[in-house]
């Protein structure tokens, strides 16, 4: 690849456009939407018999009471809708009643189990039942079951009566969703993808963790490969840009953070890595001047750049023809974070690298 080299002259300048982009990234992040994974709801997919007008069916459903999300597109295989429906608040309460529950069933079981052996145990087990059955009865409540303490004759029997009324929570909600659904559209099947607030919280903490995780050991295998402070914070700071332009993409274009956007997201940091220490590598280990060695790089990186956006830009192509949500997720945010990491890259780690060897080399 012929390409001039950009190093040459005052290569510091060569920092305005990323730091723009970078500016232009966190000003759009804070509008980057959580998807159903995320921070729970149900999504109802529908294959129509056929077409309808998405704006109408949302106006419709609005008067049910239902406030929805709805996006209607053709596949090869006909129309199909996707409707959106955020969490709703009986859900929320069910999922924390069942937490406690749980809680106070492993508590009140121990206590049934040494009040059969020991005698003295019994006002302390008697009382935790009283607290497990006011927790059941608020379940009992929302889910609309009526349930008396008298048939009562131990942790099981409220552990059943429990497990009954919160899967009638979920059946009774769900139908909320799909019986104003079904008095206003038409459609083949229908499939209903419902997340719980408890598993989206789990889904966010175990996102993070995996994003810390993966940012500290990047940081110290780059660290004890090249034993080398500047370097081993350029490679850092590239990836942690890629990933803040990223976000900012999703933001601007309204890509919401998913599972399928954040496997997106975690492969751009891996991806980053690379192109940064080949980067690095060429600048540390080989001799010559150092321009020169970053111009070389830039040319190989580049290459290697273009592949990937080739490749995902075809299967942007594909997921806008076939309209697969997760293909498009995963395609758009790469697509963001490659171009984000070409302007990153040699923009900003190499101008960090090439001031530390010119500064070395002094």
């Amino acid at each position: 690849m012929d390409l001039p080299n950009i190093f040459k002259g005052n290569y510091k300048l060569l920092l305005i456009p990323p730091v723009i982009l970078l500016i232009a990234s966190l000003i759009f992040i804070p509008q980057l939407q959580l998807g159903v994974d995320f921070r729970g709801g149900t999504l109802v997919t529908l294959t129509l018999e056929k077409n309808v007008d998405a704006e109408q069916l949302g106006a419709d459903l609005a008067e049910e009471g239902l406030e929805a999300d709805v996006r209607v597109f053709e596949t090869a295989v006909g129309f199909k809708a996707e409707i959106e429906v955020p969490q709703g608040e009986s859900l929320l309460r069910a999922e924390e009643l069942k937490d406690e529950f749980e809680n106070l069933l492993v508590e009140a079981t121990n206590l049934e189990l040494q009040a059969g052996t020991d005698p003295s145990k019994t006002g302390e087990y008697n009382q935790k039942m009283d607290e497990l059955w006011n927790t059941a009865s608020e379940m009992f409540s929302i889910a609309g079951v009526s349930n008396k303490k008298s048939d009562i004759t131990g942790v099981n029997d409220v552990d059943r009566l429990f497990g009954d009324a919160y899967k009638k929570v979920y059946a009774d909600y769900e139908e909320s969703i799909t019986d104003p659904i079904s008095r206003h559209v038409d459609y083949e099947s229908i499939s209903v993808q419902t997340v719980s607030p408890m598993l989206s919280i789990h889904f966010m903490d175990t996102a993070i963790t995996v994003a810390l995780v993966a940012a500290l050991l990047s940081a110290v295998f780059v660290f004890l490969f090249f034993r080398v402070v500047v370097p081993s914070i350029a490679v850092i700071v590239g990836a942690t840009c890629d990933i803040i332009i990223a976000l900012g993409a999703m933001g601007l274009f309204g890509i919401p953070l998913t599972l399928p956007s954040f496997a997106a997201l975690l492969m751009l940091v891996g991806y980053s890595l690379d192109t940064d220490i080949l980067l690095t590598m060429r600048m540390l280990k080989r001799k010559g001047d150092p321009r020169h060695k970053a111009h070389d790089a830039m040319k190989t990186g580049l290459t290697m750049s273009m592949t990937a956006i080739i490749a995902f830009g075809t299967l942007f192509v594909l997921a806008y023809m076939t309209h697969i949500r997760t293909y498009y997720e995963i395609s758009a945010v790469a697509l963001a974070g490659l171009v984000g990491d070409m302007i990153a890259t040699w923009g900003i780690n190499a101008v960090m690298l090439l001031w530390y060897a010119e500064k070395k080399g002094d």
